[in-house]
């Protein structure tokens, strides 16, 4: 090791893939020796949107990236600090020419860290170059031509580069820098349910999806227990950066034939409305905290320890909130309808502030990405102005997705030995009922917590009441300008 050595950096993030990666591209490009870095940083591993499924799903991506870098005689730096800290010790061993990293769309914690960060390299004399992520661009004050760059971004040919290693530390190097810093363990927790992390396990479930699991896509895609199956499962792995967008998004076109173009194309489509709604994220990231339309912040909710802790559980009497709580708790995944579903059930019939929801869902959710969290809780919550407002009923989606009650039955097994109907509302069942299915409401599975009646029309009166106040208007006017696509991509808004 030299230290007068200029060295660059590759701090990874969201981006944890060696291909279609710009800033792997740049350094490589700048020509210095390189050092790759992933920081389990101790303010996000303490805060509460993330849980050890987030971590372990980290830690196996680093585990697959690693195998690959083997032959380059290299490997990440992983250490549990803070990045400030991480590259102070570095530089008691080379000098740091420039950091490459993307920009990344996260919470405000990892904003006001990139803020810290940047005066950190003013201070030092140290380049930090941040590129594009996913086609989502900064400083944009309105749509005014987004998705066509958006769209321009996608159909651009990938990066391509060439690993050697003469551009990188070699692993015995990495190791006597790791002497400085508490090395993270990667040990992940094993035999879980959880997909696991990585670039080869996301090109395994994109090629099943591209070759035969598409051609149920759009007739199972609101269906709780099919769409595990027919649904592409690549959000953990575009989450996390295992995949880009770009890279998913022209293999879906390279599988695109006449036969599947409906269910390829409506795939696609729904990349373009990922990046929509972080992109909106990215341009008014303060909803992370409030809701984006103003006019809500005096809309306010008596809270309730006790309905949020039978929401948490599946415990709420309504057997398909229960069943898809209790799914996404156990596996980490669930499809748009039911999270849809969850959270209108929270914030419409329980009448719960969306902003007590948002950390048991993002640490549930094994695909957390703040730029659809975020936006997604405020629409499904009623409290954007610019969307439809949708009170979702339980039993209706139930008998329209989960006809016989299938993936109620394997997720709330106490119901599995009723008939059908008593299935979807055991609620209905009268004592004789529940002597001949020796069966007790209220023992063997919790009555409903609420009468969903009332509870659906205070919210609908109050909401749509709400939606003629002035202030709501004036900040709906001011969303639709600055948020709002084209003409033809308005759809989005109100999908």
């Amino acid at each position: 090791m030299n230290i007068n050595e200029e060295i660059n950096i590759i701090w990874l993030k969201r981006d944890l893939r060696l291909q279609d990666n710009e800033a792997i591209l740049n350094a490589l490009n700048a020509g210095k020796r390189t050092l790759l870095i992933y920081v389990f940083e101790k303010p996000l591993l303490e805060d509460d949107h993330y849980s050890e499924r987030h971590w372990d799903f980290i830690k196996q991506s680093i585990v697959d990236l690693n195998k690959d870098l083997i032959k380059f005689d290299t490997k990440i730096l992983c250490v549990t600090t803070e990045v400030v800290t991480a590259f102070n010790q570095i530089l008691n061993y080379y000098k740091i020419d420039t950091v490459f990293s993307h920009q990344e769309t996260g919470l405000l914690i990892t904003y006001q860290r990139d803020k810290d960060f940047k005066r950190y390299c003013r201070n030092n004399s140290i380049n930090w170059v941040e590129n594009n992520n996913n086609g989502v661009l900064r400083g944009l004050l309105n749509r005014d031509d987004w998705f066509e760059k958006w769209d321009d971004y996608m159909y651009q040919p990938l990066f391509e580069y060439q690993l050697k290693k003469e551009f990188f530390l070699s692993i015995e190097i990495i190791k006597k820098i790791e002497k400085a810093f508490f090395i993270t363990s990667l040990e992940a927790k094993k035999n879980t349910v959880f997909q696991k992390g990585g670039s080869k396990m996301a090109w395994k479930y994109a090629n099943t999806f591209f070759e035969t699991r598409h051609k149920n896509y759009m007739h199972h895609i609101s269906k709780p227990a099919l769409a595990r199956e027919s649904c592409s499962r690549l959000s953990p792995y575009i989450a996390w950066g295992n995949v880009s967008i770009r890279q998913i998004f022209q293999a879906a076109l390279e599988h695109k034939t006449e036969a599947n173009k409906k269910d390829l194309g409506a795939f696609v489509s729904r990349l373009r409305w990922q990046a929509h709604f972080v992109q909106k994220f990215e341009m008014e990231h303060t909803m992370e905290e409030a809701s984006v339309n103003k006019g809500y912040h005096k809309l306010k909710k008596s809270i309730s320890e006790t309905y949020q802790k039978a929401w948490k559980q599946g415990k709420t009497g309504f057997p398909l909130v229960d069943a898809s709580m209790r799914c996404l708790n156990e596996t980490g995944y669930l499809n748009f309808r039911m999270r849809a579903m969850l959270v209108s059930f929270f914030t419409h019939i329980l009448w719960q502030p969306w902003q007590d929801a948002t950390h048991h869902l993002s640490q549930q959710f094994l695909d957390f990405e703040p730029g659809i969290h975020f936006p997604q809780l405020q629409m499904q919550a009623s409290e954007t102005g610019t969307n439809t407002i949708r009170i979702y009923s339980p039993l209706k989606n139930s008998i329209e997705h989960d006809a016989d009650a299938n993936f109620i039955k394997k997720w709330v097994p106490e119901l599995a030995k009723l008939t059908t109907p008593f299935i979807h509302e055991p609620y209905l069942m009268t004592p004789l009922d529940q002597q001949f299915a020796n069966f007790e409401l209220g023992i063997d599975y919790p009555k409903p917590i609420v009468d969903i009646k009332i509870s659906r029309k205070k919210a609908s009166n109050i909401l749509y009441k709400m939606r003629k106040d002035p202030e709501v208007v004036m900040e709906t006017r001011r969303i639709l300008k600055k948020h709002t696509l084209s003409d033809r991509n308005k759809i989005l808004e109100n999908d």
